[in-house]
């Protein structure tokens, strides 16, 4: 399967391309590859994604709800993000993505690199985060948007923090409820995992401190599962990937209840080779994304072919 996927990856990269927003009114385009955003961060360091984190944005009666993007491990609010945010936006809704976890004191790349203090530490900067859209924008309640440890870190604001007033809709992307058995012997994420070890020491000699957290059975986990992942005032979107590589099982981001959906998406799509990045660059995915965000204005979702890791 790991040569069919890499055949595949080879075959489909020429085929990638930035989309260009369908209507004049459109802003932004959008491009389908997980990669973008990445090249938004070394051409803007410490900028964010096109259509996100404008101050002035005021929500609609349509768009009632600021939509706040918390990434993942490694990541920041402009890598991570290179797709949806530009999506966000072009949908009418005021877009706001936040690092949490870098090491500020550290020169960029390294300040750039989010996710690797302790959660309860992060979970305090997206409560200050969130105070300040829902100040500068007047609105009630945010819709939250996670990916991986974007996923998981915001429970803790959602249960200890006093999130769970302040959060309507929480879609998460490759989520990890149950937490994660590591990279499940995928030689290329250990070889990625030791390059940034090598790249990063935080002076405690640990590389990423929110890691051991997110380890299934961790204590971190035990505690925050003990009263139940779920807020019942929240509503809950889980979109998996049966190719996750980090989250392992997959099915980890699975969780029952009667505010919560799940999605598989290859369930839906056989020709959805999207993994663990390729989440948060399908086009796929962000039909499901943008259903959840609206509810009442389903739209069709296609079936279409997405490359692992750069997405599509």
């Amino acid at each position: 399967m790991r040569r069919f996927i890499a055949g595949v990856l080879l075959s489909a990269v020429s085929l990638l391309g930035v989309a260009v927003p369908a209507t004049a009114q459109e802003a932004y385009p959008v491009p389908y590859n997980f990669l973008a955003g990445i090249s938004l961060e070394l051409s803007n360091p410490g900028g964010s994604a096109p259509g996100s984190n404008d101050w002035s944005c005021k929500p609609s009666d349509e768009r009632p709800n600021p939509v706040v993007l918390v990434h993942g491990t490694f990541g920041n609010r402009q890598d991570n993000w290179g797709s949806f945010a530009p999506l966000l936006a072009n949908e009418g809704y005021c877009v706001f993505a936040l690092t949490y976890g870098a090491l500020e004191d550290q020169p960029w790349p390294i300040s750039a690199i989010g996710g690797l203090k302790p959660i309860e530490e992060s979970a305090e900067q997206l409560r200050e985060f969130v105070d300040r859209v829902l100040q500068e924008t007047g609105a009630e309640k945010v819709d939250l948007i996670g990916h991986s440890q974007g996923t998981l870190m915001p429970t803790y604001y959602v249960q200890q923090l006093g999130g769970a007033d302040k959060i309507d809709k929480y879609v998460s992307l490759a989520p990890l409820w149950d937490g994660t058995d590591g990279s499940g012997g995928d030689s290329s994420m250990d070889t990625l995992m030791d390059a940034m070890s090598a790249l990063i020491d935080d002076g405690s000699g640990e590389l990423c401190l929110a890691c051991p957290q997110m380890a299934t059975g961790s204590e971190f986990l035990q505690a925050l599962q003990a009263n139940g992942i779920y807020a019942p005032e929240v509503t809950y979107t889980n979109i998996l990937t049966r190719y996750d590589q980090v989250i392992v099982p997959y099915t980890s981001g699975y969780l029952e209840g009667p505010n919560a959906t799940n999605i598989v998406l290859q369930d839906e799509c056989s020709t959805n080779f999207g993994e663990h990045l390729a989440v948060a660059a399908d086009s796929v995915a962000a039909v499901h994304v943008l259903n959840a965000l609206d509810p009442d204005n389903q739209r069709s979702v296609p079936c279409q072919f997405v490359v692992p890791i750069l997405g599509g």
